[in-house]
């Protein structure tokens, strides 16, 4: 799983087959901006996105203890890994096939607390316009 997460709070995660560099940044390219500020961690796949795209890239380096340099950090996504492994912990073991589901349900209820919006009405919502297009 790879995860990002943008400053106007919305969490976007992505089923991966590994992390390697020439499967992250094209997924960071997809959903970033070009000229972006970025905060990652020392992640070594990471490396070079100055060079590529962006305008800065602030780092933290969790090996030496570094959860945050002044307002630059990761903590956010961080918080959003540890929800994911709460909710699905649940489970018992979440299958392979309806893990990427379980995800987005993750994704979607995390985004939703983020910007204060109610489940509940937010999905009311989304259904209703659904049902409008159908």
């Amino acid at each position: 799983m790879f995860g990002l997460l943008k400053r106007e709070w919305k969490v976007y995660t992505h089923i991966v087959d590994d992390v390697k560099a020439s499967t992250l940044l094209p997924i960071i390219r997809w959903k970033v901006g070009l000229g972006s500020t970025l905060n990652t961690d020392k992640f070594r796949p990471y490396d070079g996105l100055v060079d590529l795209w962006y305008k800065k890239h602030h780092r933290v380096n969790h090996w030496e203890n570094e959860f945050a340099r002044g307002k630059q950090h990761i903590n956010w996504i961080e918080s959003f890994r540890s929800y994911c492994k709460r909710r699905l912990a649940k489970f018992n073991g979440v299958s392979k096939e309806k893990f990427a589901l379980h995800l987005k349900e993750c994704e979607f209820r995390f985004n939703c607390w983020l910007n204060k919006e109610d489940i509940y009405t937010k999905c009311k919502k989304i259904l209703k316009e659904y049902v409008k297009n159908f």
